[in-house]
């Protein structure tokens, strides 16, 4: 089949926001390229050889996002949709330059491969894509992850965020991952040692990948993938609650997600752009929530909350 292949030109802060709208409009995929989403040399604890030295000048300049389309009319009102990031206030979309060219499906089905690489998060995480080699240190807990047309592959600073808190923070109970994209939030939870943990996505792209990714790691038993509306469709309490997803939709979710939780339940959330911080912090002390950590990486932020009595 013969797909149409758009490229927009964008920002950072930005991308994961393009990347949804994109989503919304009719794209069956998308691909964010950010140099940014490299880790530098420093942080590659000994696997440096993996990401080659050429990775990140194989990457466009500007931060691209590329998404793919079966119909020139959905192409079409997603290059109008586009255009409309230039008017939101305080929020800078880049130059938003559209192209587009035609692919076939398994061109775009491999492409994105060679930017994925078996990489270390945190101290025994190991993300691994099923196509690679990687021979396991005795006390590493690998992820075999194909995320297809779905968010999370572990390259985005985000997700790392979360793997690191998610490593560092979790200490049992039941456990909940909204917005799991590819699933690899959920799988790092039951590698960790969670008996039960609930992934839950509106994308049936993503619910799809994250139970055939569920499967490829033999955790059937352990996680419950559900096709389902932020925390909407599930039933607690949870003692540990993940959210990588967008600053606002993150700063909705403090209200609702307080019946979902447990006694002394933490709660991590990304996809936050450093200079939304503050406003995330807020909501959540406003809810009733305490700052437990923070975590950095690039322009974004993780954070963890606890319940104000914790």
């Amino acid at each position: 089949m013969e797909w149409i292949e758009a490229s927009v030109t964008t920002t950072t802060g930005a991308a994961d926001a393009l990347s949804e709208l994109l989503m919304r409009h009719g794209a069956k995929g998308t691909q964010i390229l950010d140099r940014l989403d490299v880790p530098q040399a420093n942080d590659w604890t000994g696997y440096g050889e993996i990401y080659g030295a050429d990775m990140k000048e194989g990457l466009p300049p500007e931060v691209t996002v590329k998404a793919w389309f079966a119909s020139p009319e959905d192409v079409a009102q997603a290059k109008a949709t586009v255009k409309t990031l230039k008017q939101m206030a305080g929020f800078d979309p880049g130059t938003l330059v559209f192209t587009e060219t035609r692919v076939q499906e398994e061109d775009w089905a491999e492409n994105w491969k060679q930017y994925y690489k078996p990489m270390r998060v945190g101290q025994r995480l190991v993300i691994k894509p099923v196509w690679e080699n990687y021979k396991p240190l005795a006390e590493d807990l690998v992820i075999d992850m194909d995320p297809g047309m779905a968010f999370g592959t572990g390259n985005h600073e985000t997700t790392r965020l979360c793997l690191q808190m998610i490593e560092q923070h979790y200490t049992g109970g039941r456990a909940l991952d909204i917005g799991t994209g590819s699933g690899i939030l959920a799988i790092a939870l039951a590698k960790l040692g969670a008996a039960d943990v609930t992934a839950v996505d509106l994308d049936p792209v993503a619910v799809s990948a994250a139970r055939q990714n569920v499967a490829r790691n033999g955790l059937e038993e352990q996680i419950a993938v559900l096709q389902g509306d932020l925390a909407q469709d599930v039933e607690g309490p949870y003692s540990f609650v993940s959210a990588n997803i967008l600053a606002d939709v993150v700063i909705s979710l403090a209200n609702p997600i307080k019946p979902l939780l447990a006694e002394g339940a933490r709660i991590v959330v990304s996809g936050i752009i450093k200079e939304r911080r503050q406003d995330v912090i807020d909501a959540y002390l406003q809810a009733g929530y305490r700052l437990l950590a923070a975590l950095e990486e690039g322009e974004w932020v993780a954070l963890l909350f606890g319940q104000h009595h914790e």
